[in-house]
């Protein structure tokens, strides 16, 4: 069993970022948790699910974070501790509900955390969550260190019960997938502060009573829950004054004022570091973010001339900041920051490079990062990692034989079809190694919904065959209303679910389509093709690694005119618990009819279709199978035209 999970008080662990939360999630007293997977947030609902028994948790992952949300709020107002998780994009999933929750309010403490990708290491996007606090009123809080996580994650269900409200907490990828000492507290047993463990939704009271009433956001009411959420808004603006976790290090007068929050305040201390310029920079560490606390902003405002506020996301900090001192200070002030033209790039992920190279400017210093010394020592290290390697999909992956299929299908009608894509492992069917097959990709679901206006277009002389692709927990997240909206409207498109068999992407979480929840308990699950024939359309299921038989199908389903057809792609994901390490056939090449170069193919294995299981030897001019990671699909068999690469079915 991890030591999240048993450790005892004042024990010290290295923990990574997301087991920090869910430790300070567990010594909370957290009893729900719920949400939908999704770099870099995927490991706490884990890390919980994996103890939820000897805890008594109830834990899932649910088919989309509205739902998850919407989960953790029925154990909030039951008077269960609860906490919904998601990554940024999931917020905007949960937004809608979210807006009322925050007018409702909450009874047990109700934690939202947000994980964050700046950069756009694993997303597609680099939102910032953080104004959504601020346009919904609620407050928002991030830690800055991993000591932080744990505590702040455990501070913010008492928050949340002092206000009566959704905290969100806010983490980004260095924070939550980096490690560190954390010293550890009690495990807690105490759930709500009425000191029992007992679900009940108390629903008898007045409307406008938050503890006895109904949990309803009603039209007649919105004026007074408004200025009831104001007034909580205001509680923990005073409250924030004096956190512990608003910190100052430096001097009384600093020669410039450091602001920052997250993991940027990580990134700052070592830059101030490398610089020296502890002595002349006053560091504030904000972990109260959003409201901001007006008498300890003003109080070291007034100090400074210069003020240099560091941030991972938007200027979400800095807009704020100027804003709080345009009504509370008196003179001007210099403000520096990742707005347009500042010293910090205004996209991708910060560094202690990055932010010393940013003060450098600021104060007129010898730049350290391109001092030649340190360019030398940083080319040494950078020469230690590992070579580039494209993005491409694993071997045996189904979806590059998928896109292979299809790509083909579409130059074969020969009538300039395309694909809507979707979010997932096979979003990269937009690049090489998905041969450029997607035209479009957007939200999760957007594929199907943009599928089904293209297929509304023929009245203006639109004549492209149009299909959207979606994976099989895609399909259930969001590509339900899509679908629904296509039948019912009669859209002229095919939908293809590439179903792997689970949520691939994010480490294989289960989805409604599956047979167990996040404990790996039994649970019945959904049948894709079914629902698509209960909502009334013709439904085939083919499998992606039986080329020429799914070919046929792809070219007889562009053949056919008017409504919506769907497709099943059935096979699983070669790294899924049920298939690693299973191969199908044992593969060879055969060199003497390998023709490689001199083939009218002019290597298609190697250089087009590009599974990693294919190596192309230059000193023999041939192509190889690389035993150690080919897991044996056989699908290089079926695309070779010379027939050179055999496969043998591996004995049962």
């Amino acid at each position: 069993m991890s030591i999240v999970s048993v450790g005892t008080k004042g024990e010290t662990a290295l923990l990574m970022g997301n087991d920090a939360i869910a430790r300070g999630a567990l010594e909370a007293g957290v009893r729900v948790v719920a949400g939908y997977p999704g770099t870099p947030s995927s490991e706490i609902i884990q890390t919980l699910a994996n103890v939820a028994s000897e805890h008594g948790l109830y834990v899932e992952w649910s088919a989309n974070e509205k739902v998850g949300l919407e989960v953790a709020a029925a154990g909030s107002f039951a008077q269960l501790r609860s906490m919904a998780v998601m990554k940024q994009v999931g917020v905007n999933v949960a937004s809608d509900f979210l807006l009322h929750l925050a007018e409702c309010g909450t009874r047990a403490g109700l934690v939202l955390v947000s994980c964050e990708d700046p950069g756009g290491l694993s997303s597609t996007n680099e939102g910032d969550s953080r104004h959504y606090a601020k346009m919904m009123e609620f407050p928002l809080v991030e830690p800055a260190n991993f000591q932080e996580a744990k505590d702040m994650a455990a501070w913010s269900f008492e928050l949340s019960e002092k206000i009566r409200n959704v905290v969100m907490f806010r983490s980004v990828t260095r924070m939550s997938h980096a490690s560190g000492n954390v010293v550890l507290g009690e495990l807690s047993s105490n759930l709500v502060d009425s000191g029992t463990s007992e679900a009940r939704f108390r629903f008898h009271g007045d409307m406008m009573d938050q503890m006895a009433g109904p949990a309803i956001t009603f039209p007649g009411m919105v004026d007074a829950m408004h200025r009831r959420q104001l007034d909580k808004l205001a509680t923990a603006r005073e409250i924030f004054e004096t956190s512990p976790f608003n910190t100052y290090t430096g001097p009384d007068q600093p020669e410039l004022l450091i602001i920052t929050s997250s993991a940027a305040d990580l990134y700052t201390r070592e830059a101030l570091d490398m610089l020296g310029l502890e002595d002349r920079a006053g560091l504030l560490k904000l972990g109260t973010t959003w409201p901001l606390p007006p008498r300890l902003l003003t109080k070291h405002l007034k100090a400074s001339e210069r003020i240099f506020i560091i941030e991972e996301g938007m200027p979400f900090l800095e807009d704020n900041v100027k804003a709080l001192w345009a009504e509370t200070g008196t003179g001007t002030k210099q403000f520096f920051g990742r707005k347009q033209g500042g010293p910090l790039p205004p996209t991708n992920e910060l560094n202690p490079d990055r932010i010393a190279h940013a003060l450098s400017t600021i104060l007129g210093l010898p730049d350290p990062v391109s001092d030649k010394r340190y360019q030398k020592r940083a080319g040494e290290i950078a020469q230690t990692h590992a070579p580039f390697r494209a993005m491409t999909f694993c071997p045996g992956c189904p979806h590059r034989a998928s896109y292979w299929l299809i790509n083909s299908a579409l130059k074969q009608d020969n009538r300039h079809g395309f694909v809507c894509g979707d979010i997932g492992c096979y979003t990269m069917g937009a690049i090489s190694c998905g041969f450029n097959t997607l035209k479009t990709s957007h939200a999760m679901g957007s594929g199907t919904g943009l599928a089904s206006g293209f297929g509304k277009l023929n009245r203006f002389g639109f004549d492209q065959p149009v299909m959207a692709i979606s994976g099989d927990s895609t399909f259930f997240h969001a590509v339900m209303p899509a679908l629904v909206n296509a039948i019912h409207n009669q859209a002229d498109m095919i939908l293809v679910v590439v179903d792997n068999s689970g949520t691939a992407m994010t480490g294989f979480q289960p989805h409604p389509g599956t047979f167990t929840d996040a404990g790996g308990g039994a649970l019945p699950a959904l049948d894709i093709g079914r629902i698509c024939e209960a909502m009334g359309v013709s439904v085939t299921i083919a499998d992606p690694f039986d080329m020429a038989s799914t070919e046929k199908t792809l070219l007889k389903l562009l053949d056919d005119d008017g409504g919506v057809r769907v497709l099943i792609l059935r096979q699983a994901c070669a790294l899924s618990p049920g298939k690693k390490g299973k191969r199908m056939f044992d593969m060879a090449v055969d060199e003497a009819i390998c023709l490689a170069e001199e083939c009218g193919c002019n290597r298609l294995c190697t250089r087009v279709f590009g599974c990693p299981g294919l190596i192309w030897d230059p000193e023999a001019k041939k192509t190889r199978i690389d035993e150690v990671i080919c897991v044996g699909c056989g699908v290089c068999a079926s695309i070779c035209p010379t027939g050179a690469i055999k496969k043998q079915e591996v004995p049962r």
